[in-house]
C-alpha cells in the first residue's frame, strides 16, 4: 500500500541515585535552571508514577514554547515538570496488573526517569540503606513519558509510534532502556529506525547496550546514529555477611534490609535445599538444590535458613516458609539484588565451604546480617552482565559507545511495583536499588541533556561526540575485553560541555554509510523512510563515517592496511591541536596521523585528518587497542582505535549466519534485560547451553 515503508514482525522487546552522579564528580553547577528547563527528555519505558516527589513541579515555570505534546491519561495528571505522557499497546492483551494509562506498575520507567531528570530529594533510601540525596543529572529539565512496555514486554509497533510522537512533540533527547535479544538488520529494528528519524530531526537517542554479557558480540542497539550505553559499577557495594555457627564469616552481595538476628551471634538452623526434597511432588535432589518453588519439602524448610546451589528470586524458600536463603553466584559476583526475605549471594569458593560445613556438622547454624555499604575502590568496572561488542551488524563501528553507572543504582520507584526480584513481593516502596544497562542509559541521557542545555543548537552527533571524546579513560588492565566492554570510556558530563573539537555527522553521512554496508536504494528506504538513494555509492568499508571512534575488523590472513578519514569541528577558542597515538609497545601495527598538527582560527571551522594503520597479516588476533589524542593547552580529545579478527568465546562470526549470542531467561513475567532482574524460569533455563 502507498505510504507503507516496510513490514516486519511485531517482535517483543525487553527492558534493559544517591551516589552515581557524585561518583562522577558531577555537581551540575555550570548551567542555569532556566537553561535546563528548556530541555525535554522523552523516555520510552514502562510509564511513570506522577505523584512521586522526584517529579514535583514546585518553582517550575511553564513548558518550553517548542512543546507540542499532550497528557493522554486517565486518573493521571501531568504538571510543569512531567509535561507529557502517552501510552501504547498494539496487541491489546493486558495483564491483570497493567493499568491502561501512563501510570507505572513495573517501576522501571519511574526509576529511569528520576535517574535522568529527577528533582533533588533528601533522605531517600531503600528501607534505610544507601540513604542520601537522590537526584537526576538535570533536575530542572522536563520529562515526557511514552509508555510502551507492559507486563508481557514492549512491542515493536508501539516503539515506532512512540518515536513518531516524541519527535512531533518536540523532545530534545530520547532515552530508550530496552532492546531485542538477538541481532536485527537496521530495517527490521524499530529502535534503529525510530532513532534514525529522531536524528533527522536533531534528536539524539540514548539506548541500552543490553544485559547479555559477558558474552562477546552480544551488544544490542548498535546503529551508528544512536548512543549505545554499557553499565559499570560505582564506588559503593552492598555487602551482606553470612555467619556460620562455627564462626566462619562470608561476604556476600545482596541489598538485605531484614534484621533477623537482634544479636549478631544468634543463629538459626541451616539446611541445604538438596537435602529436603519434595519427593511427593515428583522432584529430585538436584532440582531441590536450586530452591525453586515446590522443589523442597515445605515441612522441613519452615523456620530454617536454606543454602541453595544457584541464584534464584528467593520465592521457593519464601513460599515454603523458610527464614532466609544463602545462594551461590558466580566466582565474580559484582551486582547486588534485593529479595523478599533475608538473603545473601556468595561466590562459588565460599559456597563449597558452606556446603562442607552443613555436611559435616551435626546441627549446622547460620545467620544473615543486614547489609552494609562499603566503598569499592576498583570502580568503575564494566559489569559482568553488560553486553559486549563487537558490533554484530557493522563491525566498522565500535559498540558500545560509552559506559555509565548501572550497578546498584538507587532512584524513584512505583509503589505498585514489586520492590524485589520476586514478582509476588507485596511490599510498597517509593525508592529502589536495581542494576542494568537500563540504569546506565538514563545517566547518559541526563549527561546528553546537560550538553544540550549548554549548546541547544548542536546536532545529535556533536553531543554524542562530546560525551565520547571527553570520557574518563578506563584502565585496560582491569577489563580484558577492553573497548568491547566500555567503548570510549566512562561518561564525564562536566568536561563534555567543553570538548574543544567534535565529530559531526548528518543524515547524508549515515545514508552513505548504509550504502557502503550493502544497502541498496530499496532497503535503504526501509530505514530512512524517504527517497534517499545509493546512486554512485558502492559497497565498501565504513572507515570514512565521521565517528568518534575507529574499528578495524579483518578476516584471517588479511594484512593490516586501513585509512580512516575524520573531520573535526572546532567548538572552542582559536587554538592549535597536536595528535599523539598511544599504543602499547607490543602492538603489531603502526599508526600515523596526517596531518598531526591542525590549527583553528574561528569557532565552527572544520579540519580533516587521516589515520593510517599498517601492519602484517594477522590470524587469531584478539582485540588490540589504543587511543589517538588531540591536545591543545586546554582540551584533550581522545579517540579509541581497535584492531581485531578473533573474538574469544564468540557465539557466531561477524558477517555469517547470526543468531542470539545469549538467552534472555524468563518465565510467566518477562525478565527485563535492561534491568538485569531475575524472574521465574531463570534457573531452569540456565542449565541449557
Amino acid at each position: 500500500m502507498e505510504g507503507v515503508a516496510s513490514v516486519f514482525p511485531n517482535r517483543i522487546f525487553k527492558l534493559q541515585t544517591t551516589r552515581s552522579w557524585d561518583f562522577m564528580n558531577f555537581c551540575n553547577n555550570k548551567v542555569e535552571p532556566s537553561q535546563e528547563g528548556n530541555v525535554i527528555i522523552g523516555l520510552l519505558d514502562t510509564g511513570i508514577w506522577p505523584e512521586h516527589d522526584s517529579f514535583s513541579d514546585e518553582n517550575f515555570g511553564p513548558p518550553p514554547a517548542k512543546w507540542r505534546g499532550t497528557c493522554k491519561a486517565t486518573n493521571f495528571t501531568c504538571n510543569k515538570k512531567l509535561i507529557g505522557a502517552r501510552y501504547y499497546y498494539s496487541e491489546n492483551s493486558y495483564h491483570i496488573s497493567d493499568i491502561k494509562s501512563p501510570r507505572d506498575t513495573i517501576g522501571h520507567g519511574t526509576h529511569t526517569s528520576s535517574t535522568a531528570v529527577g528533582r533533588k530529594i533528601k533522605g531517600a533510601s531503600y528501607l534505610g540503606l544507601a540513604e542520601g540525596v537522590a537526584r537526576g543529572g538535570v533536575p530542572n529539565a522536563r520529562i515526557a513519558m511514552y509508555k510502551i512496555c507492559w507486563f508481557f514486554g514492549c512491542f515493536a509497533a508501539d516503539i515506532l509510534k512512540a518515536f513518531d510522537d516524541a519527535i512531533a512533540d518536540g523532545v530534545d533527547i530520547i532515552s530508550v532502556s530496552l532492546g531485542f535479544n538477538s541481532p536485527l538488520e537496521y530495517f527490521e529494528d524499530p529502535i534503529a529506525i525510530g532513532s534514525f528519524h529522531a536524528m533527522k530531526h536533531g534528536i539524539l537517542t540514548s539506548n541500552a547496550a543490553g544485559n547479555s554479557g559477558p558474552f562477546p558480540v552480544s551488544v544490542s542497539n548498535y546503529s551508528p546514529w544512536s548512543l549505545t550505553v554499557a553499565a559499570s559499577t560505582i564506588d559503593r557495594k552492598f555487602i551482606t555477611q553470612v555467619v556460620l555457627g562455627d564462626g566462619q564469616v562470608f561476604n556476600g552481595l545482596a541489598i538485605n534490609n531484614f534484621n533477623i538476628t537482634g544479636n549478631p551471634l544468634y543463629t538459626y538452623p541451616l539446611i541445604w535445599g538438596g537435602d529436603v526434597v519434595n519427593y511427593t511432588g515428583g522432584y529430585g535432589p538436584e532440582y531441590a538444590s536450586y530452591c525453586i518453588p515446590d522443589g523442597m519439602n515445605a515441612g522441613k524448610v519452615r523456620d530454617n535458613i536454606v543454602f541453595c546451589s544457584v541464584v534464584f528470586d528467593g520465592s521457593g524458600v519464601l513460599l515454603a516458609n523458610g527464614l532466609g536463603t544463602i545462594m551461590v553466584g558466580s566466582s565474580s559476583v559484582d551486582v547486588a539484588y534485593n529479595y523478599p526475605l533475608p538473603a545473601s549471594v556468595i561466590n562459588v569458593e565460599d559456597g563449597v565451604k558452606v556446603l562442607d560445613y552443613i555436611k559435616n556438622t551435626e546441627n549446622p547454624l547460620a545467620t544473615i546480617l543486614v547489609a552494609n555499604t562499603l566503598k569499592d575502590i576498583s570502580a568503575p568496572i564494566v559489569a559482568s552482565f553488560s553486553s559486549r561488542g563487537p558490533n554484530p551488524i557493522s563491525p566498522d563501528i565500535l559498540k558500545p559507545d560509552i559506559t555509565a553507572p548501572g550497578v546498584d543504582i538507587l532512584a524513584a520507584w512505583s509503589p505498585l511495583a514489586p520492590p524485589s526480584v520476586y514478582d509476588g513481593d507485596k511490599r510498597s516502596l517509593m525508592y529502589n536499588v536495581i542494576s542494568g544497562t537500563s540504569m546506565a542509559t538514563p545517566h547518559a541521557s541526563g549527561a546528553a541533556a546537560y550538553v544540550k542545555a549548554v549548546h541547544p543548537n548542536w546536532s545529535p552527533a556533536a553531543i554524542k561526540s562530546a560525551l565520547m571524546t571527553t570520557a574518563y579513560y578506563m584502565d585496560p588492565r582491569q577489563q580484558e575485553d577492553l573497548e568491547f566492554a566500555y567503548g570510549a570510556g566512562h561518561i564525564n558530563p562536566t568536561s563534555a560541555i567543553d570538548p574543544g573539537l567534535v565529530f559531526d555527522a548528518y543524515e547524508e553521512d549515515y545514508v552513505n554509510f548504509l550504502c557502503k554496508q550493502g544497502y541498496n536504494s530499496t532497503t535503504l528506504k526501509l530505514v530512512t523512510g524517504d527517497n534517499s538513494t545509493c546512486k554512485g555509492i558502492y559497497p565498501g568499508r565504513g572507515w570514512d563515517l565521521n565517528y568518534p571512534s575507529m574499528s578495524l575488523y579483518l578476516e584471517d590472513g588479511q594484512e593490516i592496511n586501513a585509512v580512516f578519514t575524520r573531520t573535526v569541528t572546532n567548538v572552542g577558542k582559536p587554538s592549535t591541536y597536536r595528535a599523539t597515538p598511544y599504543f602499547s609497545s607490543s602492538t603489531i601495527f603502526n599508526v600515523t596521523v596526517e596531518p598531526s598538527i591542525i590549527s583553528f582560527s574561528s569557532v565552527g571551522e572544520k579540519k580533516t585528518f587521516m589515520v593510517k594503520v599498517k601492519g602484517p597479516k594477522i590470524s587469531q588476533q584478539p582485540i588490540t587497542s589504543g587511543n589517538i589524542v588531540w591536545v591543545d593547552d586546554v582540551h584533550s580529545v581522545r579517540i579509541p582505535l581497535v584492531v581485531y579478527n578473533y573474538i574469544p568465546g564468540a557465539p557466531y562470526n561477524l558477517g555469517g549466519d547470526q543468531s542470539a549470542g545469549s538467552v534472555i531467561l524468563r518465565g510467566g513475567k518477562p525478565s527485563f534485560p535492561g534491568s538485569a532482574r531475575f524472574r521465574k524460569g531463570r534457573i531452569a533455563a540456565r542449565q541449557r547451553p
